[in-house]
């Protein structure tokens, strides 16, 4: 967050990063088109101007709050350019805290790169394995677990290059939530469409990103699994809502398609409002028609 604050000159202080959450969650008629919103630990325990905490505020919207509870991408040894995503020492006891606190899910974000020889066998291993566990303590301790494995699209790797890597990183995360026995109709997958590489000279036209990504659902995710909530990761805002839409119309399909999308809904708000008090109104108008507009696709 405090680097996006950055890029648009705003000085990443907590009070700023409290501001522009609190822009997001007051957007009028939010509950509208969205359900669940992903909290980071300091903006969990932080309060709006009216004293209220973030998850006890969007109780009262009806929305639900979910914690990231990961604690990012580190390299991973052995594993040049790779990473492993950390954080289960203590997430047993966190989950508890967070249950108590409000929270209703949570999430944990696994890297897969695309490059020469990339990705390793070691380290979609390993970070089909933590997302696992993850799930299994998530589950354990009452919160519903969204299961992100995000393969980037950056590099200039082709379509059929990412559907490749796409599903065998899905199959071997099934493999190992199924040896850890995670329940599968009690999680939430959350993965990246298949696109062509943000650096390939070849992008596909949206009907093939739809088609693509929806036969690699198919091959490797189970009917007992309820949702898949795509991740934008990176796409433009406009682009990623027509992908969407147009997996609506490859039925039929055994689990609910939605979005949980970041910069791709988020990001036009952050561009309109620059830290700027007279921006509010325009900066929240802007995120309510990227999530009128996911919603009509969705």
């Amino acid at each position: 967050m405090s680097s996006r604050l950055e890029k648009v000159g705003v000085e990443p202080t907590e009070e700023n990063r409290r501001v522009y959450r609190e822009l997001i969650v007051t957007t009028p008629r939010l509950s509208e088109s969205i359900s669940g919103i992903i909290l980071a630990d300091e903006t969990f325990h932080q309060s709006l101007s009216s004293g209220r905490t973030f998850p006890q505020f969007l109780a009262d919207l009806g929305i639900l709050a979910g914690i990231k509870v990961d604690t990012g991408a580190k390299p991973l040894a052995g594993a040049p350019n790779e990473t492993i995503t950390e954080g289960l020492d203590g997430l047993r006891e966190r989950v508890k805290d967070y249950v108590r606190l409000g929270a209703t899910f949570a999430k944990w974000r696994a890297v897969i790169t695309i490059g020469d020889n990339l990705p390793s066998d070691r380290a979609v291993r390993a970070n089909v394995h933590a997302l696992a566990r993850y799930a299994g303590l998530c589950q354990e301790g009452g919160l519903v677990p969204i299961v992100e494995p995000e393969v980037l699209m950056d590099g200039a790797h082709s379509l059929a290059q990412c559907q490749q890597v796409t599903t065998a990183v899905l199959a071997s995360l099934f493999d190992e939530l199924n040896l850890m026995q995670v329940q599968l109709d009690g999680i939430v997958l959350k993965p990246n469409m298949v696109v062509a590489g943000s650096g390939s000279p070849e992008q596909p036209a949206v009907t093939d990103v739809a088609r693509a990504t929806v036969d690699t659902l198919r091959q490797t995710v189970p009917p007992s699994v309820p949702g898949i909530a795509f991740l934008s990761g990176g796409q433009n805002p406009e682009v990623a809502t027509q992908h969407l839409g147009a997996m609506q119309n490859l039925n039929p399909l055994p689990w609910e398609l939605t979005y949980s999308f970041g910069r791709a809904l988020v990001g036009p708000a952050l561009e309109t409002w620059r830290g700027e008090t007279d921006n509010w109104a325009a900066a929240q108008k802007a995120l309510s028609e990227r999530a009128i507009a996911n919603a009509a696709a969705r």
